[in-house]
């Protein structure tokens, strides 16, 4: 009769620790997922910013787009940072330059191929670089197969549309992939040095700089057109201000490789937003398309969060 009755105040005490240990695998998990929210909400203020672009085009021309688009985005940033730039390290002024190069890059390039290459083309080539990333910088076998999984996603969404484009095209989006690459591996370590955004402030405002004379010579006088400003500024904000900063945070909670898989969710919200907004053609062949990508996004957080 003793045994039992001195087992009985085990029950609790394990039921409390299986509780504890529910709890805090549940808030893990919040904590995990809280990335891919960001991520999400990064890529949908992107492509509404590249319908604003669209119309901006014809207006400025590809490289006064992105010059616009950084130097407001960089006035932006460093009104509402004020970043400090005393007692900034050789180390922190270097990941700075690059990160700043890399964004001036990954947007030129980008939009010049843009000018030559079908949008969704130009996309499909682009988030090449990401997925060749999360190759490279993953070490578990499992993350080659959601990569992989990704990769043929973003290949049926393009539709077999690389055939007879513009060779210069083609590489300039290849070029952007690479740079977006770049990008991913310096937000992440410019989001490590950093507090708050002052980082991304301060490498906005080199890509600006880089830019505006590019944008000047290409452009001119027409910049300074008042609505060719307010759609700039409203590129700026939702093609660089709201998503480079969600993606900042993002990359501060989740690894390069996983990050890099996520970013082929791009061409997938674009045909989804083209479908809901714009009312395209969404054939069966592009909503497996999609299926797919969103799988392979999922299962590379999955991966992040169970460590399988």
């Amino acid at each position: 009769m003793t045994a039992p009755s001195a087992a009985r105040p085990a029950a609790p005490a394990a039921t409390g620790e299986s509780a504890a240990t529910g709890q805090s695998g549940a808030a893990g998990l919040r904590g995990r997922l809280g990335p891919l929210g960001l991520v999400l909400a990064g890529g949908i203020s992107v492509q509404f910013g590249a319908a604003v672009a669209v119309w901006l085009m014809p207006r400025a021309g590809a490289l006064g787009v992105v010059s616009l688009r950084l130097t407001v985005a960089a006035v932006v940033l460093l009104a509402v940072c004020r970043p400090r730039v005393r007692g900034l390290s050789r180390a922190d002024w270097g990941t700075v330059l690059v990160f700043g190069v890399a964004m001036a890059g990954m947007n030129g390039l980008f939009y010049q191929a843009a000018d030559r290459i079908p949008l969704g083309a130009a996309v499909t080539l682009e988030v090449l670089g990401p997925l060749a990333l999360s190759v490279i910088a993953s070490r578990r076998l499992v993350n080659l197969l959601w990569a992989g999984l990704a990769l043929c996603g973003v290949v049926l969404l393009s539709g077999g549309g690389f055939g007879g484009l513009d060779l210069a095209g083609v590489a300039f989006a290849l070029g952007a992939g690479g740079m977006w690459a770049a990008y991913i591996i310096f937000s992440a370590r410019t989001g490590a040095r950093f507090p708050r955004a002052d980082g991304l402030a301060l490498a906005m405002t080199v890509g600006a700089l880089l830019m505006l004379p590019l944008g000047i010579a290409d452009a001119g006088s027409k910049l300074l057109v008042p609505s060719t400003l307010g759609l700039g500024a409203a590129v700026a904000v939702l093609s660089s201000v709201l998503p480079y900063t969600l993606e900042l945070l993002a990359l501060r909670r989740l690894p390069a490789s996983t990050f890099a898989v996520l970013m082929s969710l791009e061409p997938a919200i674009a045909a989804t937003a083209g479908f809901l907004v714009l009312h395209q053609a969404l054939s069966a062949l592009d909503a497996l398309a999609i299926a797919l990508v969103i799988v392979a996004s999922l299962g590379a957080v999955r991966t992040q969060i169970t460590g399988k």
